[in-house]
C-alpha cells in the first residue's frame, strides 16, 4: 500500500489471509462467523474480478460445507472451515497441477495460440528459457507470418536465453515454414520444439481456420492458450472460443504481476476445462512459473509456498547445504550467512516477490524488504569490517564497537546501527515463521 500499486493478485492475497487470520482470532466459530467468512471471500474474489456467477458458487460451497459437514476426528470446526477454504479455491483453479508432456528424449511439439498483444512471443520465449534450465535441448518455430517484424523479435528474445529460432522473413505460408522448421529441429534431436504462431481473435475467422489447419498438419503434443492477465472477464469469452476452435491442452496467463483483472483470466480455466499450465510473474524471461493450484491457494492465504521457493532456488543453481537451511529457517545464523542468503536470493528476482512466498509475508512491511534490497552493498562493506566474534553474535555490538566498525567501513553509525536491527528483526521473523507451522498446516500439508 503506503502509495504503491499492488497487483489484484495481492490484494487477493491480503484479503483471504487478513479473513483467515480473523477467523483464527475468534473464540467460538458459528453460523455468523461462517456467512461472514463467506462475504468477505465474495468481496475479495469480486475485488480481483473474479465472474459473478463463480464467485456465488465458491462461496455457497464454502458455507455449506462448513455449516453441513460433520467434523473429522481431532479437527475443531475453525481449522475445519480454514480446510473447506483451502479446497474449494484449489478446486475452483484445478486442483491437481496440469501433466507435464515433455520427456527427454522423445520430441514434444508445443504450439502457442492466443489473441493478439497477450504476450505471445514473449510467453514461448519464457516456456523455451523454462525447459531449457531443466536440461531439455529446446527450440523454437515462428509460423507467426502475420505480423511485421515478428519473426525479428522472437530470435532478438531467444538469442539472449541460447535458444535457437527457425524461420523465414520472406516466407509467407505459416504452414510451409512450421513443417520445415520441424523437420529441421527433429533432424537435430530436439526434446521440445516451440511453435509460435500468428497472435488471432475470435472474430478473425481466415486466421482462426489457419489456426485449424495447422494444429491438424503439425499435430502437436499440446496446444497452449496463451492469455493477457489485465483482461478480465473477457479471457472467458476468449478462451471458449479458442477452445471450440482447437481443443486447448493447457493455458498460460501472463501478466499476473501487474494486473488489476488476474481474477479474470484465471477463471478462464474453467471455461474451457483446460488447465492453467504456467503463469507469467514479471517481464524478464526468467519470470515464470509452473502453476500448481494447491502451492498458489497456500499462498493467497497467507501458508505460503515453500516448494515454489525450493524451485527457484534450484532453478538458480544455489547450493545450500541443507543443514544450513534449515538453521536459517529456524532463526540460526550470523550475519555472514544473512548477507550470503539475501545475495543467493537476490539472483531468483525482486526480494518482495520472495518472501510472498514465505508463510505469514503478508504480515511483513514492505518497506523492510525495500530497504534490505537497497542495502545489500552497504552491509557487504559494513560486515567486512567487522571481527569475527562480531559477526558471529552481532549483540555484543554496543557503541563503541559500532563506531570503530563505522569507521572502518567508511559508513556512518546509524547505518552499522541498521543492520543489526535488520538482522535482529529477520531473527525474530524467521522464528516466527517456524511457529506458523501450525495445527492447520501440519493436519492439512498447506505447506511443505
Amino acid at each position: 500500500m503506503r502509495g504503491r500499486h499492488l497487483s489484484s493478485l495481492e490484494n487477493l492475497g491480503r484479503s483471504l489471509s487478513e479473513a483467515v487470520k480473523k477467523l483464527l482470532r475468534l473464540p467460538v466459530v458459528d453460523q455468523k462467523a461462517v456467512k461472514e467468512l463467506a462475504k468477505e471471500l465474495q468481496r475479495a474474489l469480486l475485488q480481483s474480478d473474479v465472474n459473478v456467477s463463480l464467485v456465488l458458487q465458491i462461496s455457497k460451497n464454502v458455507e455449506e460445507r462448513a455449516l453441513r459437514e460433520e467434523l473429522p476426528p481431532g479437527i475443531s470446526r475453525r481449522e475445519h472451515l480454514v480446510k473447506v477454504l483451502y479446497e474449494e479455491l484449489t478446486k475452483f483453479l484445478g486442483e491437481e497441477p496440469a501433466k507435464t508432456t515433455v520427456q527427454p528424449g522423445r520430441t514434444s511439439i508445443i504450439m502457442l495460440v492466443g489473441i493478439q498483444g497477450s504476450g505471445k512471443t514473449t510467453g514461448t520465449v519464457k516456456i523455451a528459457r523454462y525447459y531449457h534450465k531443466r536440461g531439455l535441448k529446446t527450440s523454437i518455430v515462428c509460423a507467426d507470418t502475420f505480423r511485421p517484424g515478428a519473426f525479428e523479435q522472437l530470435k532478438q528474445l531467444a538469442d539472449k536465453v541460447g535458444i535457437p529460432v527457425y524461420g523465414k522473413v520472406d516466407e509467407k505460408d505459416s504452414e510451409k515454414i512450421a513443417l520445415n522448421g520441424l523437420a529441421e529441429f527433429k533432424g537435430e534431436g530436439y526434446d521440445v520444439i516451440l511453435i509460435d504462431t500468428a497472435g488471432r481473435h475470435k472474430n478473425e475467422r481466415d486466421l482462426m481456420d489457419e489456426m485449424q489447419v495447422l494444429a491438424r498438419k503439425l499435430n502437436p503434443n499440446e496446444i497452449v492458450l496463451v492469455i493477457d492477465g489485465t483482461i478480465g472477464q473477457q479471457a472467458m469469452i476468449q478462451a471458449k472460443a479458442f477452445n471450440e476452435a482447437t481443443p486447448i491442452g493447457s493455458i498460460f496467463v501472463t501478466k499476473l504481476d501487474g494486473s488489476a483483472r488476474g481474477g479474470g483470466a484465471l477463471s478462464a480455466v474453467v471455461a474451457t476445462g483446460a488447465k492453467i499450465k504456467f503463469v507469467g510473474t514479471g517481464e524478464k524471461i526468467d519470470d515464470i512459473e509452473q502453476f500448481v493450484p494447491a502451492d498458489f491457494v497456500g499462498r493467497l492465504l497467507g501458508m505460503g509456498d515453500i516448494k515454489g521457493l525450493i524451485e527457484k532456488v534450484r532453478e538458480a543453481e544455489i547450493q545450500v547445504p541443507e543443514q544450513r537451511a534449515r538453521a536459517f529457517i529456524e532463526g540460526k545464523f550470523t550475519l555472514k550467512d544473512l548477507y550470503e542468503q539475501m545475495e543467493a536470493l537476490r539472483r531468483l528476482g525482486p526480494l518482495k516477490k520472495l518472501w510472498r512466498m514465505m508463510p505469514g509475508s503478508y504480515n511483513i512491511p514492505d518497506d523492510m524488504v525495500e530497504t534490505a534490497e537497497k542495502k545489500l552493498d552497504s552491509w557487504r562493506v559494513i560486515i567486512q569490517s567487522m571481527r569475527r566474534e562480531e559477526i558471529e553474535d552481532p549483540k555484543m555490538i554496543d557503541s563503541p564497537r559500532a563506531r570503530r566498525i563505522a569507521r572502518g567501513s567508511g559508513k556512518a553509525e546509524r547505518d552499522v546501527k541498521e543492520l543489526v536491527n535488520q538482522y535482529n528483526m529477520m531473527k525474530k521473523m524467521m522464528k516466527t515463521f517456524k511457529r506458523r507451522q501450525t495445527t492447520i498446516m501440519r493436519k492439512f500439508q498447506f505447506a511443505a
